[in-house]
């Protein structure tokens, strides 16, 4: 999260504080309009989780809900 806080203070000029809590309302508010399952990969890719982790992650948790056997 730290990298988007940083991204956020040099685009916009805001504090790290300020852009900590933005991207926090963001996150949260992912939170309530993802599925449960996707939700908890907001965490994980503002922890700095690829792309590809996230990803990978959620193709597995939608191969479950539509019965695929690993």
């Amino acid at each position: 999260m730290d990298e988007r806080i940083n991204q956020i203070t040099q685009r916009t000029g805001i504090s790290a504080e300020q852009a900590r809590q933005a991207v926090q309302v963001v996150a949260d508010y992912l939170k309530t309009k993802l599925p449960a399952p996707l939700a908890g990969q907001v965490d994980a890719a503002l922890s700095g989780a690829t792309l590809g982790d996230v990803a990978n992650q959620a193709g597995q948790m939608l191969g479950g809900l539509f019965g695929k056997q690993d």
